[in-house]
């Protein structure tokens, strides 16, 4: 669930930085981006314990 989210919040800020009026989004877009590297290593993890129990 937190990845669709983030995949939608993802979309909208490219939407907002397209959008000539809309103050620059590029840090939003780059903070996005780490969080989700840590939200796809954390469900990678889940995944790999799962199959290990």
């Amino acid at each position: 669930m937190a990845i669709k989210e983030a995949d939608e919040t993802k979309y909208w800020l490219f939407l907002c930085e397209a959008h000539k009026d809309y103050p620059n989004c590029i840090n939003l877009l780059n903070d996005l981006s780490e969080i989700l590297k840590i939200l796809n290593k954390i469900i990678s993890t889940s995944k790999i314990r799962k199959l290990e129990n």
